[in-house]
């Protein structure tokens, strides 16, 4: 299906304004990433992560849309705009997600944008241009990619469950590699995706579970809004329903708390009394 660039469908959220920015600032962001695309200069972060001169394009031209937009609210954004201390109302961005796939040249990448209220995502939009897909939702509007609603899947078995995850020396020192891997041996079949790609596998139903070990709030909260307004159940590994919490566990309804069970770290044993 083609890239989205129209607005949601109407209805009555009170964030109906919000949705059609934060598709100007995907437009606009999609324009900027494709004319760079095979030919970003890259360089490695202090963290080893990667940076192209695309993602402070597009981090500049949309903080530049905010500014004449939305003055009154504030810009959380990974490149250029960490100031954590904002406003009530604020954008929180990741312009191009999926950064080594970019410099590669790889098409799976994408500019994640949430508006976040008082620390809870209330629309997102997920705009992958390489892929010409896109996916939103916000607050009272529902989850959509590409013009189409959006569910979560009916399954209600780990054994049927298509599960998504990635970064297996993460989860190792997150201390759960052996929970990860149960679980991965439980399912009927796994896909090697961290990140939006997986996230938004659950919200169209073509996935049942996608696990991330790492996230800053950037790479989650655009997430978080489009899974929940299609049905499903998005926290992090303890069950806490937040986006900057570093991991996140993200299931249809169904599946949710028995993968929170499968992924829990056992109880430390007590102490022997000779050791007391």
């Amino acid at each position: 299906m083609g890239e989205a660039t129209e607005a949601a469908p109407s209805g009555t959220s009170s964030y109906a304004a919000d949705l059609e920015l934060a598709h100007e600032m995907a437009d606009i962001a999609a324009d900027i990433a494709m004319a760079h695309f095979l030919k970003a200069r890259t360089r490695v972060k202090a963290d080893r992560s990667l940076v192209t001169e695309a993602d402070l394009a597009v981090e500049r031209a949309l903080a530049d849309l905010l500014g004449r937009e939305r003055p009154d609210d504030g810009l959380l954004a990974e490149e250029l705009h960490q100031d954590t201390a904002g406003p009530r109302r604020m954008w929180v961005v990741d312009p191009i997600d999926h950064t080594n796939n970019y410099a590669r040249g790889h098409r799976a990448f994408a500019t994640l944008i949430a508006l976040v209220e008082e620390g809870r995502p209330v629309v997102g939009v997920i705009a992958a241009p390489a892929l010409r897909q896109r996916w939103w939702g916000a607050r009272g509007l529902g989850a959509w990619a590409d013009g189409e609603p959006m569910r979560v899947s009916s399954v209600d078995d780990v054994a049927d469950a298509h599960l998504s995850f990635s970064q297996i020396e993460a989860w190792r020192e997150l201390g759960r590699l052996e929970q990860l891997a149960d679980l991965a041996g439980a399912v009927r079949w796994t896909f090697g995706s961290g990140g939006w790609l997986g996230q938004m596998g659950v919200a169209d139903g073509t996935f049942d579970i996608a696990l991330d070990s790492t996230g800053h709030v950037w790479d989650l909260a655009a997430s978080q809004i489009i899974v929940e307004e299609a049905g499903g159940v998005f926290s992090d590994v303890e069950g806490r329903p937040s986006p900057d919490r570093g991991t996140a566990v993200v299931c249809n309804p169904r599946l949710h708390g028995e993968v929170l069970r499968r992924l829990a770290r056992p109880a430390p044993a007590p102490a022997s009394p000779e050791a007391r």
